[in-house]
């Protein structure tokens, strides 16, 4: 969880971070990583969809808490 903001590259943060109506799409398969686990915090003021292979109940409940999205 702490490390997925970083995957998300800048000019996106920044349109996300203007834009409250939309949350940026990480899809982090494509970095490499297969499962995201609940390690850390996440912004509460910005939501993010997240897409992994594999996604524990903790990762799953904070990235909801923050507002985004889980898509398996």
């Amino acid at each position: 969880i702490d490390k997925l903001w970083s995957l998300v590259p800048e000019d996106v943060k920044e349109k996300a971070a203007k834009s409250k109506s939309t949350a940026p799409v990480l899809d982090v398969t494509q970095h490499g990583f297969f499962k995201v686990l609940g390690k850390g915090v996440l912004p509460t003021n910005q939501p993010l969809v997240v897409k992994a292979k594999l996604i524990s109940k903790i990762a799953e409940k904070k990235i909801k808490e923050a507002g985004g999205a889980v898509i398996l």
